[in-house]
């Protein structure tokens, strides 16, 4: 089983986390942040990934620390519990709708970290989440785990469906990506022979 568990303190956050990839979709989130709880337990459940984090954060300052916070140690548990990347498929991607608004994301576990972010988010807040939050968190995740990805929003108005529609659908071409392939069983699936 492919698993990481990470510990993260720092003077604004105390997070720890674990990650199973080979896991049924349980999500168990507290992070103090109800609008990243609810996203992280819908990239779990469509990334069929078993996710449980826990973080104390300085909320009262506002949710950006604990956002970025529990993306780092997301990045840091993929990272860990990919290991080599031996045997992976490497990519992955899903067109996934959410109501009216339509997101694409596309990865590679290519081992270099690059967000390209295209998501036009109407409101200034879904709740009490900053929704310029999202775009913190999706850059701490992607340097930590060393992936390239693409995000683009083909459709939406509606704030909430949009940063729910990413997360999905970033659950799912994770997914793809993690799974093995058999046909690169023990290899590491580049012409260089190393994923940096």
């Amino acid at each position: 089983m492919r698993s990481a568990e990470i510990t993260r303190k720092t003077a604004e956050t105390h997070i720890t986390l674990s990650l199973c990839l080979e896991g049924t979709g349980r999500g168990d989130i507290q992070t103090g942040c109800g609008f990243l709880d609810h996203m992280l337990t819908l990239f779990a459940r469509h990334g069929r990934f078993d996710l449980m984090v826990r973080c104390q954060g300085d909320t009262y300052v506002d949710d950006h620390h604990t956002v970025e916070d529990v993306g780092i140690c997301l990045g840091d548990a993929f990272a860990q519990a990919l290991g080599e990347l031996r045997g992976i498929n490497r990519y992955g991607s899903a067109l996934l709708p959410m109501d009216e608004a339509l997101i694409l994301t596309a990865v590679d576990l290519s081992g270099r970290a690059l967000l390209c972010y295209d998501l036009n988010i109407p409101a200034q807040k879904v709740g009490t989440f900053d929704t310029e939050l999202t775009q913190e968190f999706f850059m701490a995740f992607v340097r930590r785990a060393g992936l390239t990805l693409h995000i683009r929003q083909l459709a939406g108005q509606n704030s909430h469906h949009i940063i729910e529609g990413t997360f999905k659908s970033l659950g799912r071409s994770l997914r793809q990506a993690v799974a093995i392939d058999p046909d690169f069983a023990g290899e590491i699936p580049s012409t260089k022979e190393v994923l940096t």
